[in-house]
């Protein structure tokens, strides 16, 4: 199973050029060591009708990528989610996280992430989380995106992730429903097993990123997936590549592939393409094998 993740700017790279063809034409080139491009693409900062982020231009970011990148079954959920006074109903402007799945997807929760701790400038923002029934067995697919401008907002954050882990946990303890009733009550498979991915906006060496790894009080903790296959090397720099207005600090790591569950054992590659030049952020890729090595 191969996985992207990458923070696609609304599509704006280091030239100013806001183009989801560009972004699309990357992801479909990826070739993973199998040979084979992604099986599961999780994006972030997809926007709907805010055309101050997409070049001036209205448009619907999740219909196009979906239309660019056929093949897959596209989830788009907003963390971001507003209508002015004077906008035509029923369109709506959003902008948040999505994943795309060549796999059947069983089940979407759009888990909304507080704003806590946030004191002036800071937006909405989620972790989107797709039950997928990969080859290897049925996991979950988490993508999300944390606040830039609040450390301490951060640190809140960090913990409903290690709180939905441990929920997740004790949910697979419980019996399940009869899955195949199309009722709301349905109780749908819902392993512990989660690669959770996306732009963390913290450093490898920061409170956040060492709180996230913390054993849980239930199931299995997460692991750094970039830790666990290259120990002895830092992490890539996914951000900060030729953009200096944006990010002075030039070249660094604040994209990240964490798994949970029984999926460290399943890694098999890691990789950040660092010569990507269509966003802010570099594309971060992970290949997990069906069976544990």
């Amino acid at each position: 199973m191969n996985l992207l993740s990458w923070n696609i700017q609304a599509g704006r790279g280091p030239d100013g050029v806001n183009s989801l063809e560009r972004i699309a034409r990357i992801i479909a080139e990826h070739r993973f060591p199998d040979g084979r491009s992604a099986d599961v693409i999780c994006l972030q900062e997809v926007a709907r009708r805010f055309p101050d982020v997409t070049g001036g231009i209205d448009v619907d970011q999740a219909a196009m990528l979906g239309g660019l990148l056929p093949g897959y079954r596209p989830v788009f959920r907003p963390a971001v989610d507003l209508a002015f006074p004077d906008d035509p109903e029923p369109a709506r402007r959003q902008f948040g996280c999505m994943i795309l799945s060549r796999y059947p997807v069983i089940q979407v929760f759009n888990h909304l992430l507080t704003q806590r701790g946030v004191s002036a400038k800071g937006m909405q923002r989620q972790a989107l989380e797709a039950v997928v029934a990969a080859p290897g067995g049925t996991l979950r697919v988490m993508t999300t995106h944390l606040e830039f401008n609040s450390q301490q907002c951060r640190v809140h954050q960090v913990g409903q992730l290690r709180a939905l882990q441990e929920e997740a946990a004790a949910r697979t303890m419980t019996p399940r429903g009869d899955a195949g009733r199309a009722s709301p009550y349905t109780v749908m498979e819902r392993p512990p097993e989660l690669v959770l991915c996306g732009d963390f906006n913290f450093l490898p060496d920061s409170a956040e990123y060492d709180a996230l790894l913390q054993p849980l009080a239930l199931g299995a903790g997460f692991m750094d997936a970039w830790k666990c296959l290259r120990p002895d090397e830092a992490h890539a720099s996914t951000c900060g590549w030729d953009d200096p207005e944006q990010w002075p600090q030039g070249p660094h790591c604040r994209d990240f592939f964490f798994v949970a569950g029984d999926l460290a054992k399943r890694l098999s590659w890691t990789e950040a393409d660092t010569d990507a030049r269509a966003s802010d952020h570099q594309p971060i890729l992970l290949a997990i094998e069906t069976q544990c090595r």
